[in-house]
């Protein structure tokens, strides 16, 4: 039973030649430099979308969106921690942020942007990316599932009308729903590319599989003249250069106070979203390590992009699927995808408009596809209820909040079960001496949640008047666990009873004797090579 849940939980996410990892040789070699290209190209393709929609949903000109992607992508692609990740503007941080632009403007949005990166660096600096690993597995696995429903429902709105202007005239806010002809047309179009996604590989490898897409797509609706959305639809995407721009808000402390609540959150969901989406592409292509270097690399395209007129971002996991699934594996695909986005911007916005939404929304199903545990149903009878329990929390937190929330609830409820199980883990086992002394050798950890088990093992009424508490197979964690032993020794000396602590490790003995109540024989043996009494000196304890 063992054996099937590892192996369902090792295959949780299957994608094609996810490990295809190019070794030092092939590194930037002809065929390896195509792929990334190429690879780098189809994200620039489906970043565009994603951008001004992230744009509209913070209430900001789409153009704020495009700049952002550009900037965050091209510098953690650079720095990052993860070759073959992709950063730009999300949702997750589009929600933040709606708020102070509504109030305070975008001026306001483009400060908390530069602080938010500043506390980013911080973070990595200070290597506290590390504490990701204390996001458990089946949080990871709500985590995709919960981002694989995410993707899907923002692709419904392409299915609408475009309905009335905003951002200053720039989109639409939606409207309608598609139906009839139109419907039909759109579905058929979506399926169109999402076929050739699954089959072009069978033909073909010299193309990745959803530029591919697209482009067959594409083809056919400018050739045809089929009227179907397009990204022209969405907004127009022509630009300049993004030009360098220093917040226009007071330096006063009272911005300082408007800013720091929302640069505190982008932060910290950036930062979450964009360590376990490393996580995520780590155990797909084989690489490991790299959470405070992306956590620095969040950190210094934010402040880079609040002073050029960006929303700010993190990694995108929708992205990142494409990257890796077209055969991207080095920086050069995250840079290539980051440079074809500008020239988008400043050269071939009318081309680009041209492309049909269709394709695209067929391009990020796939990804929902491949993303999403389709074996979660199955792993959800072999684990344990807890386990299954936090995969459901955190999938349907992820989809009717955010993502942050979601893993935070997650590792609540995962270090709460864990400390329960622990909990109901200590016992003991007991035996007399020669000279009459009983001993109790304690197992299991001692800590906040097994002090009252721990207390309830000893019977100082009946008890002889000396006892040992062998702590050899335990360990005095915290400070409830110091308070517990002082309970327990206090009970014995109001029977008038001795006892001794013995087999307790260094650091157990440092713990107490920084409690001051508990006074311990200074000659410790951390390594239990032999047994060590600790006494409890009478008069230390309540006064006795």
């Amino acid at each position: 039973m063992r054996k099937a849940i590892l192996a369902a939980f090792a295959g949780r996410i299957t994608l094609p030649d996810l490990r295809l990892a190019p070794t030092t040789s092939d590194a930037l070699s002809p065929d390896r430099l195509r792929i990334e290209i190429l690879s780098g190209l189809t994200v620039a393709l489906a970043l565009v979308p994603e951008a001004v929609a992230f744009a509209f949903v913070a209430n900001v000109n789409p153009l704020v969106g495009l700049y952002a992607a550009f900037i965050i992508g091209l510098v953690t692609a650079v720095l990052g921690g993860r070759p073959g990740m992709i950063s730009g503007a999300t949702g997750a941080i589009a929600v933040v942020i709606v708020s102070l632009v509504a109030t305070h403007g975008v001026e306001y949005l483009f400060a908390a942007v530069v602080l938010m990166g500043l506390i980013q660096v911080v973070v990595g600096v200070m290597r506290w990316g590390k504490f990701i690993r204390l996001v458990p597995h089946p949080v990871m696995l709500g985590f995709v599932n919960g981002l694989a429903i995410v993707i899907f429902l923002a692709q419904m709105s392409q299915f609408k009308v475009p309905g009335t202007t905003v951002a200053g005239g720039h989109g639409a806010s939606g409207g309608e729903w598609l139906s009839g002809g139109p419907l039909m047309l759109m579905l058929g179009l979506v399926a169109l590319t999402m076929a050739v996604i699954h089959f072009i590989p069978r033909v073909t490898k010299l193309i990745p599989a959803p530029l591919a897409g697209i482009l067959i797509t594409a083809v056919i609706v400018i050739a045809f003249g089929l009227d179907v959305p397009r990204v022209g639809d969405m907004a127009g995407i022509e630009g300049s250069l993004p030009p360098f721009h220093i917040p226009m808000v007071p330096m006063t402390w009272e911005t300082f106070q408007i800013i720091l609540p929302y640069a505190i959150i982008m932060a910290a969901v950036g930062l979450i979203e964009s360590l376990l989406t490393l996580n995520l592409v780590g155990e797909m292509t084989g690489q490991k390590g790299g959470a405070s270097q992306e956590c620095v690399a969040q950190g210094t395209a934010n402040i880079i992009t609040g002073f050029f007129g960006g929303m700010g971002g993190c990694a995108m996991i929708g992205q990142s699927m494409i990257n890796v699934k077209s055969g991207g594996r080095t920086r050069i695909a995250g840079i290539v995808a980051a440079l074809f986005l500008l020239i988008f911007i400043l050269f071939a916005a009318p081309l680009i408009e041209q492309i049909p939404l269709a394709a695209l929304v067929g391009v990020m199903f796939m990804v929902v596809i491949g993303t999403f545990a389709w074996n979660s149903f199955k792993i959800l009878t072999r684990v344990p209820l807890t386990d299954a329990v936090v995969i459901i929390l955190v999938t349907v937190v992820t989809v009717m909040t955010d993502l942050a929330t979601a893993v935070v609830a997650g590792v609540i409820v995962s270090a709460l079960a864990y400390a329960w199980n622990n909990a109901r883990r200590i016992y003991a086992t007991t035996n007399e001496t020669p000279e009459g002394a009983k001993v109790y050798k304690i197992n299991g950890p001692l800590f906040f949640g097994s002090t009252d088990g721990f207390i309830e093992l000893f019977k100082p009424e009946t008890d002889p008047g000396l006892v040992i508490i062998d702590f050899e197979g335990s360990r005095v964690v915290d400070q409830s666990a110091l308070q517990a032993i002082e309970a327990v020794a206090a009970k014995y000396e109001a029977e008038g009873k001795t006892i001794q602590l013995r087999h307790l490790s260094r650091d157990c003995h440092r713990l107490l004797k920084k409690a001051g109540h508990l006074m311990v024989d200074s000659t410790d043996d951390p390594d239990y090579e032999l047994a060590v009494d600790y006494h409890v000196r009478t008069g230390i304890l309540g006064g006795h």
